[in-house]
């Protein structure tokens, strides 16, 4: 029950969240901090750090120092260097510009009071599209020769991927909690941005294997340094690459059939999730 008057609950579950959220503000404001005035990863990954850890808090600044924060100057290379730390790298920076279309799209349906089913749907259409034209496209057009057109055609196969595995999670979480717990629905309600947090948590989870698959096979980029590419992720002087490319990327061996197996599992993924939604909450 809420305390009358000034929406404030004084349970301990309230109580727990609303610690969350300070832990959330701090590990933010250290993860801005840091990115920004001592780590010379690229621009988009400052962004997308920051805001995955205003998702997931605590967790994102652990995974931030383990991963990327460079340990000592003139080591970020080196360190980020590791399939693991990549794969993170690319992790981030999907779940990044995934869950904040999907944060977009969950207010929108709330504020309209859109069924499950409908949330759900708005949810994938807006998190893939603001994942894929933002902060794939846009965002890495630098790098990738520098065409917006040639960006979103290079990145929507391996955004598809990773969104499927983000949102399969992400609506087993969501629609399960708000089916049994008051206000999770409620954008103006702090247990709805408790919910928001353990789904994109789980989305980044879930996404890490595909994404291990689509860095190991060249498929996608994972972290950089302004020290090769420059601050907007264009090629620096003292570290010239392929002409036309922007990064130079091994070429993928990747078969077409290789492709369509691994995009089955990521469907089959997605689809897992919303049949645990209809079994376990109210999709429909």
């Amino acid at each position: 029950m809420y305390a009358a008057g000034n929406g404030i609950s004084g349970t301990t579950a309230d109580a727990l969240m609303y610690s969350w959220f300070l832990l959330v503000a701090v590990s933010t404001a250290y993860v801005a901090y840091d990115a920004y005035t001592k780590n010379p990863e690229l621009t988009v990954m400052k962004w997308g750090w920051v805001l995955v850890t205003l998702y997931i808090g605590p967790v994102g600044a652990a995974l931030y120092v383990l991963s990327c924060k460079e340990p000592r100057p003139g080591t970020h290379e080196r360190f980020v260097a590791p399939l693991w730390k990549q794969a993170f790298g690319s992790t981030i920076h999907c779940v990044a510009g995934d869950a904040t279309g999907i944060m977009i799209a969950a207010v929108a349906a709330s504020l309209l009071r859109l069924p499950p089913w409908g949330d759900s749907l708005l949810e994938y259409v807006v998190g893939f599209g603001f994942g894929l034209l933002v902060f794939q496209a846009l965002f890495m057009r630098d790098m990738l020769g520098g065409s917006y057109l040639r960006a979103v055609r290079s990145t929507v196969f391996s955004e598809w991927l990773s969104m499927n595995c983000v949102m399969g999670a992400m609506v087993a979480v969501l629609v399960i909690i708000r089916s049994h717990v008051p206000g999770t629905d409620d954008a103006g309600d702090v247990r709805f941005w408790a919910t928001f947090s353990l789904a994109v948590l789980a989305g980044l989870l879930f996404a890490y294997p595909v994404n291990v698959w689509l860095v190991a096979n060249h498929l996608k980029h994972g972290m950089g340094t302004v020290r090769v590419l420059g601050k907007g992720g264009e090629a620096a002087p003292a570290a010239p690459v392929r002409a036309g490319t922007g990064m130079d990327m091994p070429q993928t061996e990747v078969t077409r059939e290789q492709k369509t197996a691994m995009a089955t599992l990521t469907v089959v993924f997605l689809a897992s999730g919303v049949l645990l939604a209809g079994i376990f909450g109210r999709l429909g």
